[in-house]
Protein backbone atom coordinates (compact mmCIF):
# COMPACT_ATOMS: atom_id res chain seq x y z
CA UNK A 1 0.00 0.00 0.00
CA UNK A 2 1.12 3.40 -1.06
CA UNK A 3 1.48 5.90 1.94
CA UNK A 4 -0.66 8.86 1.96
CA UNK A 5 1.22 12.18 0.83
CA UNK A 6 0.74 14.64 3.00
CA UNK A 7 0.55 18.31 1.80
CA UNK A 8 3.32 21.24 2.72
CA UNK A 9 3.01 24.81 3.92
CA UNK A 10 5.81 27.37 4.36
CA UNK A 11 6.89 28.99 7.69
CA UNK A 12 9.69 31.51 8.55
CA UNK A 13 11.23 29.44 11.47
CA UNK A 14 13.71 30.94 13.70
CA UNK A 15 16.99 28.30 14.25
CA UNK A 16 18.78 31.00 16.49
CA UNK A 17 19.74 35.12 16.41
CA UNK A 18 19.09 36.00 13.26
CA UNK A 19 18.94 32.81 11.73
CA UNK A 20 15.76 32.92 10.32
CA UNK A 21 14.98 30.49 7.26
CA UNK A 22 11.85 30.07 5.21
CA UNK A 23 10.84 26.38 5.10
CA UNK A 24 8.47 24.19 3.78
CA UNK A 25 6.79 21.83 6.32
CA UNK A 26 4.16 19.12 6.73
CA UNK A 27 0.94 20.33 7.15
CA UNK A 28 -1.26 18.44 9.30
CA UNK A 29 -4.88 18.06 9.54
CA UNK A 30 -5.92 19.51 12.62
CA UNK A 31 -6.97 17.55 15.65
CA UNK A 32 -9.62 16.95 18.15
CA UNK A 33 -10.71 20.73 19.08
CA UNK A 34 -9.01 21.96 16.48
CA UNK A 35 -9.45 24.25 13.63
CA UNK A 36 -6.79 25.01 11.09
CA UNK A 37 -6.10 28.63 9.57
CA UNK A 38 -4.79 30.33 7.01
CA UNK A 39 -3.03 32.96 8.37
CA UNK A 40 -3.34 36.32 6.40
CA UNK A 41 -1.96 38.89 8.34
CA UNK A 42 0.68 39.15 11.54
CA UNK A 43 1.56 41.90 13.22
CA UNK A 44 5.26 42.16 14.87
CA UNK A 45 5.72 42.90 18.62
CA UNK A 46 8.96 43.59 20.22
CA UNK A 47 8.71 40.23 21.90
CA UNK A 48 9.30 38.62 18.43
CA UNK A 49 12.12 41.07 17.86
CA UNK A 50 14.34 40.35 20.83
CA UNK A 51 13.63 36.61 19.44
CA UNK A 52 15.03 37.48 16.36
CA UNK A 53 18.10 39.56 16.87
CA UNK A 54 18.73 37.87 20.18
CA UNK A 55 17.75 34.03 20.14
CA UNK A 56 16.14 34.70 23.26
CA UNK A 57 13.57 37.26 25.17
CA UNK A 58 14.75 37.57 28.29
CA UNK A 59 15.11 34.45 30.77
CA UNK A 60 13.15 32.87 27.88
CA UNK A 61 15.77 31.30 25.52
CA UNK A 62 14.99 29.57 22.21
CA UNK A 63 15.81 25.91 22.34
CA UNK A 64 14.90 24.55 19.51
CA UNK A 65 13.53 25.92 15.74
CA UNK A 66 10.74 28.25 16.53
CA UNK A 67 7.79 29.89 14.39
CA UNK A 68 7.57 33.48 15.79
CA UNK A 69 4.84 35.78 15.52
CA UNK A 70 1.11 36.11 17.74
CA UNK A 71 -0.60 39.04 16.65
CA UNK A 72 -2.50 37.51 13.85
CA UNK A 73 -6.14 36.85 11.78
CA UNK A 74 -6.99 34.34 9.17
CA UNK A 75 -9.69 32.04 7.52
CA UNK A 76 -10.71 28.72 8.75
CA UNK A 77 -9.40 25.98 6.51
CA UNK A 78 -10.40 22.54 8.20
CA UNK A 79 -12.07 21.48 11.28
CA UNK A 80 -11.20 18.40 13.68
CA UNK A 81 -13.66 16.81 15.79
CA UNK A 82 -16.08 18.13 18.26
CA UNK A 83 -15.67 21.38 16.63
CA UNK A 84 -19.08 22.59 16.40
CA UNK A 85 -19.15 26.45 16.47
CA UNK A 86 -16.43 27.11 13.37
CA UNK A 87 -16.56 26.44 9.67
CA UNK A 88 -14.24 26.44 6.82
CA UNK A 89 -14.53 29.80 5.15
CA UNK A 90 -14.73 31.51 8.56
CA UNK A 91 -12.62 34.73 9.65
CA UNK A 92 -11.10 35.05 12.85
CA UNK A 93 -8.85 36.41 15.32
CA UNK A 94 -6.10 34.03 16.69
CA UNK A 95 -5.80 34.16 20.67
CA UNK A 96 -2.49 32.65 20.73
CA UNK A 97 -2.31 31.88 24.84
CA UNK A 98 -3.71 28.24 25.22
CA UNK A 99 -4.68 27.82 28.50
CA UNK A 100 -4.85 24.79 30.58
CA UNK A 101 -8.44 25.35 31.52
CA UNK A 102 -7.59 22.88 35.03
CA UNK A 103 -5.75 25.16 37.78
CA UNK A 104 -6.83 27.84 39.84
CA UNK A 105 -6.22 31.09 37.92
CA UNK A 106 -8.23 29.69 35.05
CA UNK A 107 -10.96 28.94 37.05
CA UNK A 108 -10.77 32.41 38.43
CA UNK A 109 -11.00 33.78 34.67
CA UNK A 110 -7.45 34.69 35.13
CA UNK A 111 -5.85 32.63 32.81
CA UNK A 112 -3.28 35.20 31.94
CA UNK A 113 -1.71 33.45 34.52
CA UNK A 114 -2.03 29.99 34.11
CA UNK A 115 0.83 28.14 35.18
CA UNK A 116 0.17 25.45 32.50
CA UNK A 117 -0.30 28.53 29.87
CA UNK A 118 1.49 27.59 26.12
CA UNK A 119 1.63 30.74 23.87
CA UNK A 120 2.58 30.99 20.69
CA UNK A 121 6.01 32.62 19.50
CA UNK A 122 7.25 31.89 23.33
CA UNK A 123 10.18 29.66 24.28
CA UNK A 124 9.11 30.11 28.08
CA UNK A 125 7.91 26.40 28.07
CA UNK A 126 9.42 23.39 26.19
CA UNK A 127 8.85 22.19 23.17
CA UNK A 128 7.93 25.63 22.51
CA UNK A 129 4.36 26.73 20.74
CA UNK A 130 4.98 27.30 16.95
CA UNK A 131 3.24 30.96 16.25
CA UNK A 132 1.56 32.65 13.37
CA UNK A 133 4.40 33.27 10.84
CA UNK A 134 3.43 30.38 8.45
CA UNK A 135 0.95 30.04 5.99
CA UNK A 136 -1.32 27.92 8.13
CA UNK A 137 -1.44 26.56 11.57
CA UNK A 138 -3.69 24.16 13.36
CA UNK A 139 -4.59 25.96 16.87
CA UNK A 140 -7.56 25.01 20.16
CA UNK A 141 -11.13 26.40 18.32
CA UNK A 142 -12.00 27.77 21.60
CA UNK A 143 -9.76 30.42 21.09
CA UNK A 144 -9.86 31.81 17.59
CA UNK A 145 -12.69 34.44 17.41
CA UNK A 146 -15.46 35.13 14.56
CA UNK A 147 -14.53 38.89 13.18
CA UNK A 148 -17.15 41.24 12.26
CA UNK A 149 -17.65 41.47 8.46
CA UNK A 150 -16.38 45.15 7.94
CA UNK A 151 -13.29 44.01 9.98
CA UNK A 152 -9.82 43.45 7.33
CA UNK A 153 -7.46 41.07 9.12
CA UNK A 154 -4.88 43.75 9.47
CA UNK A 155 -7.05 45.14 11.39
CA UNK A 156 -7.95 41.72 13.57
CA UNK A 157 -4.23 41.33 14.47
CA UNK A 158 -4.22 44.63 16.28
CA UNK A 159 -6.75 42.89 18.73
CA UNK A 160 -3.99 41.08 20.25
CA UNK A 161 -1.76 44.42 21.56
CA UNK A 162 -5.00 46.19 22.15
CA UNK A 163 -6.01 43.10 24.21
CA UNK A 164 -2.94 43.94 26.54
CA UNK A 165 -3.90 47.62 27.12
CA UNK A 166 -8.21 46.30 27.44
CA UNK A 167 -6.60 44.11 30.42
CA UNK A 168 -4.30 46.95 31.69
CA UNK A 169 -7.58 49.52 31.43
CA UNK A 170 -9.52 46.90 33.54
CA UNK A 171 -6.93 46.05 36.13
CA UNK A 172 -6.66 49.68 36.75
CA UNK A 173 -11.03 50.01 36.72
CA UNK A 174 -10.97 52.25 33.61
CA UNK A 175 -14.38 52.31 32.03
CA UNK A 176 -15.75 54.57 30.00
CA UNK A 177 -17.89 56.41 32.44
CA UNK A 178 -14.78 57.22 35.19
CA UNK A 179 -13.03 60.30 32.35
CA UNK A 180 -10.15 60.53 34.01
CA UNK A 181 -6.90 62.10 32.95
CA UNK A 182 -4.89 60.04 31.48
CA UNK A 183 -0.79 60.17 30.60
CA UNK A 184 1.28 57.74 28.48
CA UNK A 185 4.87 56.91 28.52
CA UNK A 186 6.59 55.72 25.61
CA UNK A 187 4.08 56.48 22.01
CA UNK A 188 5.38 53.01 19.95
CA UNK A 189 2.11 50.85 18.99
CA UNK A 190 1.58 50.31 22.03
CA UNK A 191 1.73 53.37 23.78
CA UNK A 192 -0.58 54.78 20.41
CA UNK A 193 -3.00 52.36 21.53
CA UNK A 194 -2.87 52.90 25.04
CA UNK A 195 -3.88 56.24 23.61
CA UNK A 196 -6.64 55.49 21.65
CA UNK A 197 -8.14 53.61 24.28
CA UNK A 198 -8.35 56.21 26.79
CA UNK A 199 -9.73 58.61 24.09
CA UNK A 200 -12.64 55.77 23.17
CA UNK A 201 -13.51 55.52 27.04
CA UNK A 202 -13.83 59.48 27.38
CA UNK A 203 -10.64 60.48 28.96
CA UNK A 204 -10.85 63.85 29.95
CA UNK A 205 -7.17 64.37 28.70
CA UNK A 206 -4.91 62.32 27.19
CA UNK A 207 -0.95 63.47 26.80
CA UNK A 208 1.53 61.37 26.20
CA UNK A 209 5.73 61.79 26.97
CA UNK A 210 8.66 60.12 24.71
CA UNK A 211 12.59 60.98 23.98
CA UNK A 212 11.46 60.00 20.06
CA UNK A 213 10.17 63.57 18.74
CA UNK A 214 9.52 62.04 15.62
CA UNK A 215 6.55 59.15 17.28
CA UNK A 216 5.74 62.59 19.41
CA UNK A 217 5.06 64.24 16.65
CA UNK A 218 2.93 61.19 14.62
CA UNK A 219 1.11 60.76 17.72
CA UNK A 220 -0.24 64.20 17.74
CA UNK A 221 -0.65 65.25 14.34
CA UNK A 222 -2.56 61.69 14.00
CA UNK A 223 -4.96 62.64 16.92
CA UNK A 224 -4.08 59.76 19.69
CA UNK A 225 -2.89 62.35 22.41
CA UNK A 226 -3.98 65.96 23.18
CA UNK A 227 -0.71 67.34 23.97
CA UNK A 228 3.09 65.37 23.49
CA UNK A 229 6.27 66.39 25.89
CA UNK A 230 9.88 65.29 24.57
CA UNK A 231 12.46 64.18 27.00
CA UNK A 232 15.75 65.85 26.71
CA UNK A 233 18.07 63.51 26.56
CA UNK A 234 21.14 63.38 28.68
CA UNK A 235 24.20 60.96 30.36
CA UNK A 236 23.11 58.20 32.35
CA UNK A 237 22.70 59.03 36.05
CA UNK A 238 26.16 58.24 37.85
CA UNK A 239 23.96 57.34 41.14
CA UNK A 240 20.41 55.71 42.73
CA UNK A 241 20.30 59.21 44.29
CA UNK A 242 20.55 61.11 41.11
CA UNK A 243 18.73 58.75 39.07
CA UNK A 244 15.38 59.75 41.01
CA UNK A 245 16.02 63.36 41.23
CA UNK A 246 16.38 63.23 37.69
CA UNK A 247 13.24 60.97 37.51
CA UNK A 248 11.33 63.61 39.79
CA UNK A 249 12.92 67.05 37.89
CA UNK A 250 12.01 65.75 34.33
CA UNK A 251 8.48 65.00 35.00
CA UNK A 252 7.78 67.80 36.85
CA UNK A 253 8.94 70.03 33.92
CA UNK A 254 6.64 67.56 32.06
CA UNK A 255 3.73 68.35 34.43
CA UNK A 256 3.79 72.08 34.29
CA UNK A 257 3.62 72.23 30.00
CA UNK A 258 0.45 69.88 30.27
CA UNK A 259 -0.97 72.30 33.16
CA UNK A 260 -1.37 69.36 35.39
CA UNK A 261 0.92 69.97 38.47
CA UNK A 262 -1.26 67.64 40.21
CA UNK A 263 -0.54 65.12 37.96
CA UNK A 264 -2.66 62.31 35.87
CA UNK A 265 -5.44 60.09 37.75
CA UNK A 266 -4.48 57.15 35.66
CA UNK A 267 -0.56 56.62 33.83
CA UNK A 268 0.38 54.02 31.66
CA UNK A 269 3.75 53.14 31.47
CA UNK A 270 4.39 51.71 28.57
CA UNK A 271 7.86 51.61 27.80
CA UNK A 272 9.52 49.70 30.65
CA UNK A 273 12.64 51.93 30.81
CA UNK A 274 13.89 52.16 34.35
CA UNK A 275 13.57 56.50 34.52
CA UNK A 276 10.05 56.04 33.06
CA UNK A 277 9.04 53.38 35.23
CA UNK A 278 10.28 56.04 38.22
CA UNK A 279 8.71 59.27 36.65
CA UNK A 280 5.75 57.54 36.69
CA UNK A 281 4.94 57.34 40.44
CA UNK A 282 5.65 61.32 40.62
CA UNK A 283 3.42 61.41 37.24
CA UNK A 284 0.24 59.97 38.91
CA UNK A 285 -1.38 62.31 41.08
CA UNK A 286 -2.61 61.89 44.75
CA UNK A 287 -4.83 58.91 44.75
CA UNK A 288 -4.10 57.93 41.35
CA UNK A 289 -3.06 55.07 39.70
CA UNK A 290 0.15 53.81 37.26
CA UNK A 291 -0.28 51.09 35.14
CA UNK A 292 2.90 48.79 34.10
CA UNK A 293 2.54 47.70 30.94
CA UNK A 294 5.66 48.03 29.02
CA UNK A 295 8.38 44.95 29.76
CA UNK A 296 11.82 46.01 29.74
CA UNK A 297 14.33 46.54 32.68
CA UNK A 298 14.18 43.36 35.38
CA UNK A 299 15.05 44.99 38.19
CA UNK A 300 14.32 48.53 38.93
CA UNK A 301 15.07 51.25 42.05
CA UNK A 302 11.28 53.24 42.60
CA UNK A 303 10.26 55.98 45.02
CA UNK A 304 8.17 53.94 46.80
CA UNK A 305 7.53 56.69 49.50
CA UNK A 306 6.13 58.92 47.08
CA UNK A 307 3.95 56.25 46.19
CA UNK A 308 3.02 55.06 49.51
CA UNK A 309 2.09 58.46 51.42
CA UNK A 310 -0.01 59.13 48.42
CA UNK A 311 -1.83 56.80 47.98
CA UNK A 312 -0.79 55.93 44.27
CA UNK A 313 -1.60 52.45 43.11
CA UNK A 314 1.10 50.85 41.00
CA UNK A 315 -0.65 47.56 39.02
CA UNK A 316 1.62 45.42 37.30
CA UNK A 317 -0.29 44.12 33.92
CA UNK A 318 0.72 40.75 32.08
CA UNK A 319 -1.23 39.91 28.96
CA UNK A 320 -4.92 39.45 29.09
CA UNK A 321 -8.12 37.53 30.00
CA UNK A 322 -11.29 37.54 28.33
CA UNK A 323 -10.39 40.63 25.86
CA UNK A 324 -10.98 39.96 22.19
CA UNK A 325 -14.45 40.36 21.91
CA UNK A 326 -14.48 44.06 23.08
CA UNK A 327 -11.14 44.30 21.41
CA UNK A 328 -12.83 43.18 18.11
CA UNK A 329 -16.34 45.17 18.82
CA UNK A 330 -13.89 48.49 19.52
CA UNK A 331 -12.38 47.67 16.08
CA UNK A 332 -15.40 47.66 14.33
CA UNK A 333 -17.62 49.79 15.72
CA UNK A 334 -14.44 52.48 14.52
CA UNK A 335 -14.16 53.44 18.07
CA UNK A 336 -10.72 53.88 17.50
CA UNK A 337 -10.10 56.49 14.84
CA UNK A 338 -7.29 56.43 12.43
CA UNK A 339 -5.64 53.42 14.27
CA UNK A 340 -4.99 52.03 11.05
CA UNK A 341 -1.92 54.32 10.42
CA UNK A 342 0.33 52.71 13.02
CA UNK A 343 0.41 50.11 10.29
CA UNK A 344 3.51 51.34 8.88
CA UNK A 345 4.90 48.77 6.25
CA UNK A 346 3.71 45.34 5.33
CA UNK A 347 5.81 41.87 3.81
CA UNK A 348 4.53 39.15 2.36
CA UNK A 349 6.04 35.66 4.56
CA UNK A 350 8.98 34.90 2.63
CA UNK A 351 10.15 38.47 3.53
CA UNK A 352 10.00 38.15 7.15
CA UNK A 353 13.75 38.75 7.81
CA UNK A 354 13.74 41.68 5.93
CA UNK A 355 10.52 42.73 8.12
CA UNK A 356 12.62 42.26 11.07
CA UNK A 357 15.49 43.99 10.21
CA UNK A 358 13.21 47.22 9.32
CA UNK A 359 11.32 46.69 12.85
CA UNK A 360 15.03 46.99 14.11
CA UNK A 361 16.17 49.89 12.42
CA UNK A 362 13.32 51.78 12.99
CA UNK A 363 13.34 53.46 9.84
CA UNK A 364 12.98 52.28 6.43
CA UNK A 365 15.60 53.61 3.26
CA UNK A 366 13.27 56.86 2.59
CA UNK A 367 13.67 57.77 6.04
CA UNK A 368 9.79 57.06 7.30
CA UNK A 369 8.99 55.93 10.79
CA UNK A 370 8.69 52.56 11.34
CA UNK A 371 5.95 51.52 14.02
CA UNK A 372 3.37 48.26 13.15
CA UNK A 373 4.79 45.96 10.58
CA UNK A 374 2.46 43.05 9.33
CA UNK A 375 3.47 40.27 7.56
CA UNK A 376 1.05 38.10 5.88
CA UNK A 377 -0.71 37.41 2.57
CA UNK A 378 -2.33 40.43 2.16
Amino acid sequence: MSPIALPTQHAAVLHGAKDLVFEERTLWPPHQGQAQVAVMATGLCGSDLHYYAHGRNGDFVVQAPLVLGHEAAGIITAVGPGVKHLVPGQRVAIEAGIMCNNCSYCAKGRYNLCKNMRFCSSAKTFPHADGTLQERMNHPAHVLHPLPDNLSFEQAALAEPLSVLIHAARRASFTPDSHPTVLVFGVGAIGLLACALAKSYGASRVVAIDINPARLAFAREHGFAQQVHCLPAGDRAKTTEEALRRARESIGAALAEFGLPDGAELVFECTGAEPCIQMSVHAAATGGKVMLVGMGARNVTLPLSAAATREVDIHGSFRYAHTYPAALALLAEGRLPGIESIITHRFRLEETARAFELLARGRDEEGRMVLKVMVGAQ
